[in-house]
């Protein structure tokens, strides 16, 4: 089951369908407006279409996470491994269910749990990606602490290198950013960043590894241009709207596709790469 790689072929995938009663909380989880289910409903399962087309399997976890619309984004509740995935603990109290709800789903599509976070630790997925198959990368913000960063390091062993990075204050504490809200791979030697909230030690070790940056302007960072899901090498899925973004990566040879997104990446903040749980990848 080979997963610790962001950029080759999506093979197999876990996806949570938006729930309509779920979605009623989306104030107290600090969406940007009400979603319409029926649109979510028809936006996602066009989402699902897309990873299809790609080649990669979409299993469905269904799992219930009473009143979480954010359980959507599903790549944030574990980290995966080649040998199986840590249950990690979200730095959103809101979110505190989705692991174990992600436990029963995994196990469901064959998954085995090689580990779990607990209090004090606090992490969520959308802080980390494999830069390699033994390096992974660690955002230190607020939705992910040290002790949840020391776990991990325990957890994955001598094996795999854990390189933390202090991700920046932004707009502060009530709104999500996450490592992968400013960087996303799209190949071994590729990424799109949004280099203003770069970390210095994270642009350091991209080039040191050969990663090329493709920047994303300005004027498209609050529209999650730098959330972009590879679905193969230079292979790329992308939120609409995004167009100097989009012109930037096909300049760097990548083949972006494109989804509408405007109920369920928009309006709560989550992108290609939150909708998503690769869980194989070859």
């Amino acid at each position: 089951m080979p997963i610790q790689d962001q950029t080759s072929a999506l093979i197999r995938v876990l996806v949570r369908e938006p729930d309509p009663d779920d979605l009623l909380a989306w104030q107290t989880y600090g969406w940007h407006g009400a979603p319409d289910a029926t649109r979510a409903a028809d936006e996602h399962a066009s989402f699902r279409a897309q990873l299809e087309e790609a080649g990669a399997t979409v299993v469905v976890g269904r799992t219930p996470t009473a009143g979480d619309p954010d359980a959507i984004y599903a790549y944030d509740p574990t980290l995966m491994t080649d040998a199986g995935a840590v249950l990690l603990r979200p730095g959103k109290e809101g979110r505190r269910g989705e692991p174990a709800a992600f436990e029963a789903d995994l196990a469901g599509a064959g998954i085995p749990i090689m580990g779990h976070l607990t209090d004090p630790a606090t992490a969520e997925g959308g802080d980390m990606f494999w830069l390699d198959r033994s390096t992974l990368l660690v955002g230190r913000g607020y939705r992910t602490n040290d002790a949840g960063i020391d776990q991990l390091r325990e957890i994955l062993g001598p094996s795999v290198v854990v390189v933390g990075v202090d991700l920046p204050h932004f707009r502060g504490p009530n709104e999500c950013l996450h490592l992968m809200s400013f960087v996303s791979p799209l190949d071994v030697d590729l990424a799109v960043a949004y280099l203003p909230m770069m970390p210095v030690r994270l642009l350091d070790l991209l080039g040191d590894h050969g990663v090329r940056l493709v920047e994303v302007p300005d004027q498209e960072f609050d529209s999650m241009g730098t959330n972009v899901l590879a679905l193969g090498p230079r292979i790329a899925l992308a939120l609409e709207g995004n167009p100097e973004t989009r012109r930037r990566m096909e300049a760097a040879g990548v083949d972006v596709r494109s989804y509408r997104g405007d109920e369920i990446s928009r309006k709560g903040d989550g992108g290609p790469t939150c909708l998503t749980r690769p869980l194989e990848r070859g």
